[in-house]
């Protein structure tokens, strides 16, 4: 424990404040690989924090502005990459194979999980027993099934991101409560992964808010996704509603938590 708080402390690359928001960049022990940390100004008052996982793009700029975001709203976010060297691409295929990789290892994703966890519990102003995950796209498959796997998160979001399992949820095993963002027109995410998901988490007793989108396709809250999905011949599209509401959907789960 010791040498975990000296290594997420001493470990800084570096730092810089804007709009009241500090941000750093941190290794993690083991060979984990690396997280960037946002912090809204110093506060008293204990809040939530926030895992945010990226999409099989890798740790790239608008992973790291949703973390941001929730920062500017009053909670600490960890942005957290999930690939062995950091590695980021624009091209599908490239974040195929990165992401590939990652799923190969569930015991390395897991232990990063864990480890932003207990990083989130060391900082100022967090409440420890309010830690949430979200995740977009890949990452929205990775909250889920940590959440599966009993991790004491408060609760997770998925936003875009696959459904199905080879490991459902059992009862009593599920801590968090989940929020689901689907479009329903997103054909990496079909009908039945949907009606799978909420049959799974009624059968375990899990508290399930699911958003399912009409016309949304996948990665509707990403404004890039218009132009990748043009320039890679994708379904993919940016939905400023869905994103909208979506976003909103968290916010209020994070509140309810604050107020309780």
């Amino acid at each position: 424990m010791k040498r975990l708080l000296a290594l997420c402390v001493g470990l800084i690359m570096g730092a810089s404040v804007q709009a009241e928001v500090l941000e750093q960049t941190l290794s993690l022990p083991d060979n984990l690989g690396t997280a960037v940390l946002y912090r809204a100004a110093a506060s008293d008052e204990l809040k939530p924090a926030v895992i945010v996982v990226h999409e099989w793009w890798g740790l790239n700029d608008y992973a790291k502005s949703r973390a941001r975001m929730l920062a500017e709203a009053g909670y600490t976010a960890l942005a957290l990459n999930m690939y062995d060297e950091g590695e980021v691409s624009d091209h599908p295929e490239n974040a195929k194979l990165f992401m590939q990789k990652a799923l190969a290892n569930p015991k390395q994703m897991n232990a990063r999980v864990d480890t932003a966890m207990l990083v989130l519990r060391q900082q100022r102003g967090v409440n420890n027993n309010a830690i949430y995950a979200i995740g977009y796209c890949f990452g929205g498959a990775v909250v889920l099934q940590q959440a599966r796997r009993g991790v004491n998160l408060a609760g997770v979001a998925s936003f875009h991101g696959s459904l199905g399992t080879e490991t459902p949820a059992q009862k009593g095993v599920i801590k968090a409560k989940v929020l689901v963002a689907n479009g329903a027109a997103d054909p990496f995410v079909p009908a039945e992964q949907v009606t799978g998901l909420v049959q799974e988490m009624a059968a375990a007793e899990v508290d399930l808010q699911l958003m399912n989108f009409a016309n949304v396709t996948h990665g509707f809250s990403n404004p890039g996704a218009t132009a990748k999905g043009q320039k890679y011949n994708m379904p993919l599209a940016y939905d400023a509603a869905a994103d909208k509401a979506s976003w909103q959907a968290l916010l209020d789960m994070l509140g309810r938590e604050q107020a309780n």
